[in-house]
Formats: structure tokens, C-alpha cells, sequence
């Protein structure tokens, strides 16, 4: 009888040990599935606080691009001076708790698109263009890459384009079109580089600060904005040196036209004209924030002004890419 006894308390300790285990294991779960949700609605709105800051970014340096839309654009106005890292802990609504350590900051920078190369521009109508091509010869020797690669580029973004319509009054028999096989891919960034045959990894990475894709096949580089590497590219028979030359001219004080470029540039009286500008219409704003947990990195192609555009000055947003 005794033994009876101790076995049925030993079978309702365990029972009691079992039903705790089992109610600890349920409330923890409900306590973990709870915090998941919270966290889980911490994150969205961080990730919306974070999205709209960027574009908060934007509009000012929307503001800042239509401020110094004037005759001509260089690297010693107010849109080329970066943002340092600037702290928003204070302008971010959110429960403040006490001894919390919670970081909010924002940097970024406008950067000239039309200091780069336009890949664009080397064909037209689906047609590569010889003197283009010839420029991007010279530019992928300045950055001592090789200048045969100019070649396939050229013929992969003319693959991607819209064939030229046949001329009124002309034979379509007559007309010589490219071949081309299967569906053409249309050149969207610099990144696409790496589908033309031979275009290694690290020859994008190196084109990558000198090159940019903009909507347009007729662009023209800025002079008062252009590396040396560029600038050498796209002034017939300019050398590096001769190109820096320029560049220290410039910071003395800015070309506000291309006649007042040609004054300066002993090649001004070359056969082939280059396509060159003193006024940028395409500009890169670049964004980085911060947000405790949250962080974004992102880069969007705005165009100021532009004829395509209805007030003079207005900024239209091209793309924004986001990290």
C-alpha cells in the first residue's frame, strides 16, 4: 500500500513537472511570436522613415540643381559641394527610450552625368557610329584597357536599338540593314557591359566612374566637368597631359561656352567636331542613410531642364536605384 502511494505521487510530480514544462513552452512561444511581430512592424517602419528621408534627399537637391541652372555648369557651384554625414536622430518620430543609442544620419553627393561618356552615343539608329567608336578607343586606352573592345560595345548598343526608318522615296531593297539575331538587348547600365564578348568584370569596374548610359544617343560631355581621361577621349587628337592642361585651366575660372572653350583648346579648328558642352542637363544624386538598423544606399539620373521638359529649370527623375 505504501509503495502504492509513493508511486502515484512520483507519476503526479512528473505529471506537474510536464503540464509547468508545457505551459513555460506555450507562453514562450506567444512571447517569441509577439516579439517577431514587433520587430517585424519596427522594420517596415524603419524601412519607410528610411525611404522617405531619401526622398526628402532628392527634393533637395532637386532645389539645389535648379538654383544653379544658369549659362553655364561647373565644379565650383554649390551643387558639387557634398553633404557630409549629416545626424537626424532628433527630426526622427519614434518612442524615445532612456540610454538608448540610436543612430540616424544622411550623406550624399550630385555628381555631373554629363562628364561621363554616354555609351549611347556610339551608335545611332541602330548603327554604330565611327567617330564615336574612335572615342571610346581612346578612352579605354587612357584607362589602359583594351581599345578592341571598342568594337563589340559599339555593336552590342546598336543591337539594342530601334533600326532607322528607310528614307522617303528610297528603295528598301537598297537600304543595308545589320543582321541581327533573336531579340536585341537594350544597353540599361553600365553593369550590362559584362554580356558583350570580352568585357571582363574588372574592365567594367574601371569604366564604371568614366561611363553612364543616358536615355539620349546624342549627348555631348561638359568640359568644365570631365576627367582628364574623358576629356582627352573626346577632343580629337588630345593627349593626357594636354587634357590635364585644361583641367588646371578651368579651376582658374570655367569655360561659359564652347566658343570660349575653342579659344583655349588648341585644337579647336579640328575637321571632326566634338560633341562637348559648357551646361549639363543630366546629374547623378547619390544618397546614403543610415537609420539604427535600417541603412540605404541610393542613386537616381535626374535631368534639369532639357527640351522635353515644360518649364526651364524643372527637374524630372530619370530612375533611382536602390541598395
Amino acid at each position: 500500500m505504501h509503495r502504492h502511494l509513493t508511486r502515484q505521487r512520483g507519476v503526479a510530480v512528473v505529471t506537474a513537472m510536464l503540464l509547468t514544462t508545457l505551459a513555460i513552452s506555450i507562453v514562450a512561444s506567444l512571447f517569441w511570436q509577439q516579439q517577431v511581430q514587433v520587430r517585424s512592424m519596427e522594420n517596415q517602419r524603419l524601412q519607410s522613415q528610411t525611404k522617405w528621408i531619401q526622398r526628402g534627399a532628392l527634393d533637395w537637391a532637386s532645389v539645389i540643381l535648379r538654383v544653379n541652372y544658369g549659362q553655364y555648369t561647373s565644379l565650383d557651384q554649390v551643387w558639387a559641394t557634398p553633404l557630409a554625414e549629416t545626424r537626424l536622430d532628433q527630426y526622427i518620430e519614434r518612442e524615445r527610450i532612456q540610454g538608448e543609442n540610436f543612430d540616424a544620419s544622411l550623406s550624399g553627393q550630385v555628381l555631373d552625368a554629363t562628364a561621363r561618356y554616354n555609351l549611347n552615343n556610339l551608335a545611332k539608329g541602330g548603327n554604330p557610329d565611327k567617330d564615336q567608336v574612335n572615342v571610346m578607343r581612346s578612352l579605354l586606352t587612357n584607362l589602359r584597357l583594351e581599345a578592341r573592345l571598342a568594337v563589340p560595345i559599339a555593336e552590342f548598343v546598336a543591337a539594342g536599338q530601334q533600326l532607322a526608318p528607310v528614307p522617303e522615296g528610297t528603295d528598301p531593297n537598297t537600304v543595308v540593314r545589320p543582321r541581327r539575331t533573336g531579340a536585341p538587348m537594350r544597353l540599361e547600365r553600365v553593369d550590362d557591359l559584362l554580356m558583350v564578348p570580352g568585357v571582363k568584370p574588372e574592365a567594367v569596374e574601371r569604366l564604371r566612374p568614366f561611363v553612364i548610359v543616358l536615355p539620349s544617343s546624342d549627348t555631348n560631355v561638359n568640359v568644365n566637368t570631365a576627367s582628364p581621361e574623358v576629356l582627352a577621349a573626346v577632343l580629337p587628337g588630345s593627349s593626357l597631359s594636354e587634357a590635364n592642361s585644361l583641367i588646371a585651366q578651368r579651376q582658374r575660372a570655367p569655360w561659359i561656352d564652347v566658343s570660349n572653350f575653342k579659344l583655349t583648346w588648341k585644337g579647336g579648328q579640328q575637321e571632326i567636331e566634338p560633341r562637348i558642352t559648357t551646361k549639363s542637363t543630366y546629374f547623378l544624386v547619390q544618397s546614403r542613410i543610415r537609420l539604427d538598423r535600417a541603412a540605404l544606399d541610393a542613386e537616381s539620373l535626374v535631368q534639369v531642364g532639357g527640351s522635353n521638359l515644360i518649364n526651364p529649370g524643372s527637374v524630372n527623375v530619370i530612375w533611382t536605384r536602390q541598395n
